[in-house]
């Protein structure tokens, strides 16, 4: 074969004439496209190998083994395989973490109030006219008139006793003059009293009172209290539903009526309270003025049934107040206390004002209040922004430190 192509491809130009060329040339092509497919079996080896396919894999493999995510989920279940090395870390890191984050929410949704009162500080004498803009920023932030003159006289006392003359160090002093202020609002919520611990929780319209109460059931449950709420709000539209969707997100029992008496709902609430061993039954009510009258004798009603229900109930009473509604605050106060003795506040919206001083108002007992506990505060809508109230920490908010 090597033979016939070597004599095709060189034939004697002179002994053949162009016409015999062209009847060779067909033979010649039929004979090379003979010879075809062994050249592509000679071609198809390079194509086929498997090196060219097995390097692409190869990087591959090295990327899916030290991936860090499939570990994730082993780590965050790993408490349960080693308590004893992790549950001594677990307490000690988780909690601070928290509290900083409560702070940070906390600075924030007072920094209105914050900002008028400590950039007051920044860069300033300490003369008269710093004492009036005190005074000013105070009055401004609803503080009242009795808080103001009390918290500036025993300042100006304390700055000429001591002798400070860096209005950084008066700014301290103001600070914690402020907590020693409200110290007497702050009070921990009693959780040891015997089952079930009745709550009745009333407020003003879109004062917040049914989301609060949500929230509520959320922090009993985190201290391991079992939980039952009563829609006693038979009025407002929507009302009873919305309790319902909080008390799914809770996992937590609602006892409600289509347009029943508020009263009969939380005198039910509390017979199926001790039937089915709860720790806690919450009673919303409807928000109302305390300017009328019949619905402010209908919470007395609510609060005389409870009593027959459970002889010591309730055994809180809680009032729900807007942060934004500043010295009306004070009326609200006063007229619910007067009409159901109030045990505890709830203070909520605090992250959308500028009036964050109400509460040393209260504390100073402003326009014939009683200084009722704060028991909570709120400063944001989620599940964990309403926290105990504690008056360092909201002193150092207020005057913006």
């Amino acid at each position: 074969m090597f033979s016939f192509f070597k004599r095709k491809k060189a034939p004697e130009p002179n002994k053949q004439t162009p016409e015999e060329v062209a009847e060779v040339a067909p033979a010649q092509v039929e004979e090379a496209l003979a010879e075809v497919p062994p050249v592509e079996a000679a071609l198809a080896p390079p194509s086929v190998t498997p090196i060219v396919e097995s390097e692409p894999k190869a990087p591959v493999l090295p990327e899916v083994e030290p991936e860090p995510v499939s570990y994730e989920p082993q780590q965050e279940a790993a408490p349960d395989l080693g308590v004893q090395a992790s549950a001594e870390p677990t307490p000690e890191v988780q909690p601070p973490a928290k509290k900083a984050s409560w702070l940070s929410r906390l600075t924030r949704g007072l920094s209105r109030t914050g900002q008028s009162i400590g950039g007051l500080f920044v860069g300033a004498k300490v003369d008269d006219a710093l004492y009036e803009e005190l005074e000013t920023a105070l009055i401004m932030a609803d503080a009242g008139m009795e808080a103001t003159e009390k918290l500036l006289g025993a300042l100006r006392v304390k700055v000429r006793k001591e002798k400070i003359t860096d209005a950084a160090q008066v700014k301290t002093a103001l600070r914690d003059l402020i907590a020693e202020h409200l110290a007497p609002l702050e009070r921990a919520f009693p959780l040891d009293r015997p089952a079930p611990q009745v709550v009745m929780i009333a407020g003003v319209n879109g004062a917040g009172k049914t989301t609060s109460i949500g929230k509520l059931a959320h922090a009993f449950q985190a201290n391991n209290k079992k939980v039952l709420l009563a829609a006693g709000d038979t009025f407002r539209a929507a009302a009873r539903e919305q309790l319902v969707i909080w008390g799914e997100r809770n996992n937590v029992a609602v006892i409600a009526q289509d347009g029943g008496d508020p009263a009969a709902v939380a005198f039910d609430a509390v017979n199926a309270g001790r039937a089915r061993g709860m720790d806690i039954v919450m009673v919303d009510t409807a928000g109302r003025l305390p300017t009328q009258l019949h619905l402010m004798e209908e919470l007395k009603k609510i609060r005389r049934v409870v009593g027959k229900a459970d002889a010591q109930a309730p055994h809180e009473v809680l009032l729900v107040v807007d942060g934004n509604t500043g010295q009306n605050a004070l009326a609200q106060i006063r007229a619910f206390d007067a009409a159901i003795n109030l045990t505890g506040l709830v203070v909520t919206k605090l992250d959308g004002t500028a009036k964050g001083g109400v509460l040393a108002a209260v504390a100073a007992g402003s326009q014939g209040v009683r200084p009722v506990p704060v028991y909570w505060i709120g400063v944001g809508e989620g599940m964990d922004d309403l926290q105990p109230f504690v008056a360092k920490e909201f002193a150092a908010a207020l005057v913006g430190d």
